[in-house]
């Protein structure tokens, strides 16, 4: 039983060692969201953190400033829905696909 135990422990501390690792690697890694047919282009890396952030000039309208505002908007929260995917996918890999409370 205790040699059990033991494999159980070293096998844990392999997934939060491989989980840690994943996490280092996702912040380097990004997804790119666009809105308003490409007019608005967020990218986001792994720990959700916007990191650019482009907008053609023919978008920018002063007399429009709504639509600039829910563009830029719209690309920042597909960005953060498409680095949670990746994320997800990531430690899916790590994980076996087990849904384990508190990780991703």
């Amino acid at each position: 039983m205790a040699q059990n135990f033991g494999n159980i422990m070293k096998q844990a501390q392999q997934l939060q060692q491989k989980m840690l690792k994943l996490q280092e690697e996702l912040a380097s890694r990004t997804v790119e969201a666009t809105a308003g047919g490409g007019m608005v282009t967020a990218v986001v890396n792994g720990k959700h953190e916007l990191v650019s952030l482009r907008i053609e000039k023919d978008v920018v309208n002063p007399d429009d400033i709504e639509m600039l505002q829910d563009l830029i908007v719209a690309a920042v929260n597909e960005g953060i829905r498409r680095a949670q995917e990746m994320a997800q996918a990531e430690m899916s890999k790590i994980t076996g696909g087990l849904n384990i409370p508190g990780i991703g």
